[in-house]
């Protein structure tokens, strides 16, 4: 059995998972409304496996990944979405997401996500495994950058670091490592460095 953590802003939702989970042979330990209250909670928390919702008030599902691991808190977490685009998926895979699931597919499939991220396995819904794949290939065609990657690459260039970044952008420190992980996937590169001296190419000239 698994202690289980729960965000997700619709109580409806919350008791149907309390429900699907015991019924799968885990516990659900805390549960939260928003990202903010999802971080004060889940740093007191016990929980083994933490399920997040990706559209939440005051603070995706992703931020509260991006927030976890810039704390260092390495424990498996599911997002639990009723759609996702690339950019998310990538953020975070770049992050660590151990399991995505999918709100229109069968409930079952979230114990069976809980149940393999539980023992250090991965769990992307079937309906999205192409796309993760077409996202891990490096050799895969780039796609073009988007305002907020330009941006991000023009900092970069400047020598800002990620705080300073984090600042200009208006966001936090792990939400920026996260879209440079996805950048530096994007567009080849291994780190800040390499992005330096492409930023040239990738964005032209200030």
């Amino acid at each position: 059995m698994s202690r289980i953590f729960v965000a997700d802003d619709h109580p409806m939702i919350q008791a149907a998972l309390n429900s699907l989970l015991r019924g799968g042979g885990h516990e659900m330990v805390g549960c939260a409304t928003s990202g903010a209250e999802a971080l004060e909670q889940i740093a007191q928390s016990d929980a083994d496996v933490l399920v997040l919702d990706v559209q939440m008030p005051a603070g995706s599902g992703l931020h509260v990944l991006s927030e976890l691991r810039g704390r260092g808190d390495e424990r498996a977490v599911v997002l639990l979405t009723a759609a996702i685009g690339d950019e998310t998926i990538r953020s975070a895979l770049a992050l660590g997401v151990s399991g995505i699931v999918l709100k229109t597919s069968d409930p079952s499939l979230l114990i069976d996500a809980i149940d393999t991220v539980s023992k250090g396995g991965t769990w992307i819904d079937e309906h999205l495994q192409d796309r993760v794949a077409a996202l891990n290939d490096r050799g895969a065609p780039r796609r073009s950058l988007t305002d907020r990657e330009r941006e991000l690459i023009r900092l970069v260039r400047q020598g800002l670091k990620n705080r300073d970044i984090a600042d200009r952008l208006s966001t936090t420190e792990g939400t920026v490592k996260a879209y440079l992980h996805a950048i530096f996937d994007k567009v080849g590169v291994e780190n800040r460095t390499e992005l330096a001296m492409k930023a040239p190419e990738l964005i032209g000239p200030d």
